[in-house]
């Protein structure tokens, strides 16, 4: 891991609906990003967006364009926007680290 954590910008929303088959709070993003923020298919992480944080699991999914991701049921974030993401220290998951 180079320690860098470049903003990416959400370039799609997914909001479930009751009954369907994957619900809740996700992001996708590129395996080279993941990559460089240390990140795993299916690792938590920390979603740092304008207005609040929150924590959901990170999917890879190398259809999207570098620096996009697309988040699913994360309130408090629309398309457009800037979001930095940290992974969640299997250590001490109860941090709440800052975004670098």
């Amino acid at each position: 891991m180079t320690g860098t954590n470049p903003p990416l910008q959400v370039v799609g929303f997914v909001g479930s609906r009751r009954g369907d088959a994957d619900r809740g709070p996700a992001i996708r993003l590129r395996s080279d990003d993941a990559r460089m923020r240390g990140i795993n298919d299916g690792d938590l992480v920390w979603i740092y967006g304008p207005r609040r944080h929150d924590l959901a699991p990170a999917m890879i999914d190398d259809t999207l364009p570098r620096g996009g991701v697309v988040v699913r049921d994360v309130a408090g974030l629309a398309t457009t926007e800037i979001v930095r993401l940290v992974r969640v220290d299997a250590e001490r998951p109860m941090l709440n680290p800052k975004p670098v």
